[in-house]
């Protein structure tokens, strides 16, 4: 009886402080809220980190389509598989009503612009010293700047918003896109002058000397030829740059390549592990490493360069056998596991290089690929060579499943360990088609050519072909007289140079040229039409915006 009395009074007790303050309830000793995640620097920096992802997801990694929407429906490639989703079909492509392209680009651009407002607005109560919020400063304007001129070449005049959003906005009009490229060049101004040199940073971190290049760009945008010669002069005459002009990198003992094949080796694209003073940004990847992008178990997170550019071997057949005369997918120089996508024009395969063909180390046999041996030893065919020069019978170039390409857009022998079937014969598995491999974003060829850009707005065409013959000379091309140089010679040899690496609708877009360059050079996209110089604002984005009238590009 006793102990039943003492029971009941001892759960009376307990219930009774339980109802006044359970020990359960937590009392949380801090965390994050809007108010407290922005105070000390590496707040700052995860921020900045997440911007240098967004990036390279918007240009890179986001799937196996969009990136690829700054390549597809100009002058350098058409569709192996026709959709929408790769520009056939222009009208739907660019419907103000996809969800797609149009959507896509806009909404992933303001959110970079959005963390940057958010960066820069938060800086003055943080615990930064002054130094420290200058160069986060500096590192968010550069990312703002990057983000509103992509979006002002592709949609034109874009709102303006140049504060952190702290309360839904329904009344955003747009600025005229002379306003916006303004906006740019004060961010990038702020960036190059405040960025660090590119000899200290970490490989893939920004710098003055990037900043100072995509400047350069922006100020030809604007038509403001000698500011974007002088930014373009400020990163050329840098003596921490300079072009790769002897073998150098990962891969030097191959006496049978050169040294513009080195550029693109795995391992050879960043200064401090490849000694490349070309590269002025280089986006990272990392495969198997937690934020690194690729894995070696399938091609989420990889740029699928080669998944698009690479002919699908697969599907191949020559006349008398039924047998597949290539292996497939293999990490060698048919192009690993490609299927086929982005077709080169003819003019990007052939008509480009004919002052040249032979001579022009860039297209040298191993650096845009027109040859392949039949690897398959089961097929008749076996060990013999089967160009797209001179095609077997029966055989048409270009078409999905055979066409030279350029080497560059995979990695021969260089995929992960773990993406292979079988490494002794160099059999992949059928979830490869990334490129394992960092990016340029920015290499100094490109300066000089951005710099003979400006050169012939100024109408120095002796200063152009000068610019454009310090990179011809690289790769052992003749010079070109200062009386052909026009707009189309510097695309033309803007494809030479960057061709699959360039995100080529940024240069269309950037000059309107568009419509131009594909009725000359691309007659797959036979509907191409001049609204198409710009995209549509999309719907959605114009009817959410009720507060003001968003209006939409002409043509749309």
């Amino acid at each position: 009886m006793k102990k039943i009395t003492l029971t009941i009074i001892a759960a009376i007790t307990i219930l009774s402080f339980s109802c006044k303050k359970s020990f359960l309830n937590e009392e949380p000793l801090d965390f994050l809220t809007t108010n407290n995640a922005y105070i000390t620097v590496k707040d700052f920096e995860a921020s900045v980190n997440n911007l240098y992802g967004r990036v390279r997801n918007e240009f890179y990694s986001s799937g196996e389509q969009r990136p690829f929407d700054y390549v597809f429906g100009c002058d350098l490639v058409f569709d192996g598989q026709p959709a929408a989703t790769r520009h056939t079909n222009m009208v739907a492509a660019y419907s103000p009503l996809s969800t797609e392209i149009p959507l896509i680009h806009w909404t992933s651009l303001y959110k970079i612009v959005a963390e940057s407002n958010t960066i820069i607005d938060r800086l003055p109560a943080s615990s930064l010293t002054a130094a420290e919020k200058t160069l986060m400063e500096a590192r968010a304007k550069f990312f703002r700047g990057m983000a509103y001129r992509t979006l002002a070449y592709l949609y034109g005049g874009v709102p303006l918003s140049l504060t952190e959003a702290v309360s839904p906005k329904t009344d955003y009009v747009r600025a005229s896109k002379a306003a916006v490229l303004d906006q740019v060049i004060v961010d990038l101004k702020f960036a190059a002058a405040n960025l660090p040199a590119i000899n200290v940073v970490q490989d893939g971190q920004i710098n003055n000397l990037a900043a100072y290049h995509l400047l350069s760009e922006v100020y030809l945008a604007a038509g403001q030829f000698q500011n974007a010669v002088d930014a373009a002069s400020t990163v050329i005459s840098n003596p921490n740059v300079g072009l790769m002009t002897t073998r150098f990198g990962v891969k030097v003992s191959d006496v049978s390549k050169n040294v513009y094949w080195d550029l693109f080796q795995k391992g050879n694209q960043n200064r401090k592990n490849g000694t490349n003073k070309e590269g002025l940004w280089v986006i990272q990847f990392e495969t198997d490493v937690p934020g690194g992008g690729t894995v070696s178990t399938g091609i989420a997170g990889s740029y699928q360069m080669e998944r698009h550019f690479a002919p699908q071997f697969l599907n191949f057949r020559l006349a008398g056998s039924s047998v597949q005369p290539f292996l497939y997918p293999i990490s060698d120089y048919t192009g690993g596991r490609g299927i086929g996508w982005a077709i080169p024009t003819k003019h990007f395969s052939d008509v480009i290089w004919q002052s040249d063909f032979n001579n022009d180390l860039r297209n040298a046999p191993f650096n845009f690929v027109r040859e392949f041996k039949v690897t398959n030893p089961a097929h008749p065919r076996f060990g013999q060579t089967i160009s797209t020069i001179n095609p077997p019978a029966g055989i048409t170039v270009p078409r999905r499943d055979f066409y030279p390409f350029q080497s560059k857009v995979t990695t021969p022998g260089d995929h992960p360990d773990g993406m292979f079937q079988d490494k002794s014969q160099l059999l992949l598995k059928a979830s490869a088609g990334g490129t394992y491999a960092d990016q340029y974003m920015f290499r100094l060829a490109e300066t000089y050519l951005l710099r003979a850009e400006a050169y012939l707005g100024l109408n120095q065409l002796g200063n152009a072909a000068a610019d454009i013959n310090v990179v011809r000379s690289r790769s052992n091309a003749s010079a070109v007289l200062p009386s052909n140089v026009n707009i189309d010679y510097i695309l033309d040899e803007r494809m030479r140079e960057l061709g699959s690496e360039e995100k080529r609708r940024i240069t269309l877009m950037r000059l309107g040229l568009v419509y131009e360059r594909v009725k000359k050079f691309n007659p797959y996209y036979n509907d191409i039409l001049t609204t198409y110089n710009l995209w549509p604002i999309p719907a959605s984005e114009i009817e959410r915006n009720n507060g003001a009238k968003l209006e939409q590009n002409p043509g749309y």
